[in-house]
């Protein structure tokens, strides 16, 4: 967006460079705008680069050191190589297959994080909603771990944004969907309800589905218990898991729209790269085929 305003810019000061001669404030208005327009294109990469390992070491000091809890922070070392240091090997590229290896993988590169930049627009406008009133049915919240018998402050955190909407949907029931995992005392949905009804919520309100261990079989499992044939559903989990939520759901046929909670910025960073890498492990066969294609192509113009 910001590389097409820059050239938008650009091709006003030339079209118009006589009418601007003679009107200096304009002619100034747009040079700055040029100016801090390229500006933040060439510091974007290391703005982002910079915050994504910041907030990589503060997942790791918070969350202590896992795999999950390194994708931040791998996310910007790859980024920093791709942007630094590869294009320097591809100087050094002297033969044609050389020269291959290094447009095959650049493409690749330059596709999966077109992919990312996609997926983030689309995961952010989801998240907008101009009312929160929506004559729901049901308000399906989904599950996360818990600690014993008790809801982590990310669960609890989906639980009240349910409630929330609930005030504005009430004649919804809640659906609280969680199985029991490993060490967890009582299966997520009953820790879930109970943390509810502890926040003033009707039992009455709440219907808990306690056979699900994904987010698949959340939303699977959840609709089962649904006695309408076309029921209107808000589905309401983390900020960062709501889009791939809204695309398993779509896969199912479940007709819903998504609400997200908020969590902490640190980890809400690293968790939507994995949320991103679970999109991919969705569509990889499609995407595959494309780069396939593409990759077909750089070696048949090379050979020849």
């Amino acid at each position: 967006m910001m590389m097409c305003l820059a050239v938008l810019l650009f091709f006003i000061l030339s079209e118009y460079a006589e009418w601007l001669a003679v009107h200096d404030l304009v002619i100034g208005i747009l040079i700055i705008m040029l100016i801090m327009t390229v500006g933040c294109i060439m510091a974007f990469p290391a703005v982002l680069i910079l915050v994504f390992f910041v907030e990589g070491i503060r997942v790791i000091r918070h969350e202590g050191i896992k795999p999950a809890n390194l994708l931040s922070m791998l996310f910007s070392l790859l980024l920093c190589i791709y942007l630094a240091v590869w294009p320097a090997i591809g100087n050094l590229g002297k033969n044609r297959l050389g020269t291959a290896l290094y447009k095959m993988i650049s493409f690749s590169a330059v596709y999966v994080l077109s992919l990312l930049a996609m997926y983030s627009l689309s995961a952010v406008l989801n998240l907008f909603h101009l009312k929160k009133k929506r004559n729901a049915d049901y308000i399906v919240v989904l599950g996360a771990g818990i600690i014993g018998d008790k809801v982590t402050p990310l669960l609890a955190a989906r639980i009240e944004k349910g409630i929330e909407l609930l005030r504005y949907n009430p004649n919804a029931v809640l659906i609280m969907s969680g199985g029991q995992g490993s060490g967890e005392d009582i299966p997520e949905s009953k820790a879930m309800a109970a943390y509810a009804a502890s926040q003033g919520v009707d039992t009455e309100k709440i219907i808990m589905e306690q056979k699900s261990v994904s987010t698949q079989e959340n939303l699977r499992f959840s609709r089962e218990l649904m006695n309408k044939q076309k029921p209107q559903i808000i589905i309401v989990t983390t900020a960062y898991h709501v889009f791939r939520a809204l695309i398993l759901a779509k896969q199912q046929g479940i007709r819903c729209v998504g609400f997200g909670a908020k969590t902490k910025w640190y980890f809400t960073l690293n968790a939507f790269i994995r949320e991103f890498i679970g999109y991919l492990c969705l569509s990889w066969k499609k995407h595959t085929f494309v780069i396939i294609i593409v990759i077909g192509i750089v070696l048949l113009v090379n050979i020849v």
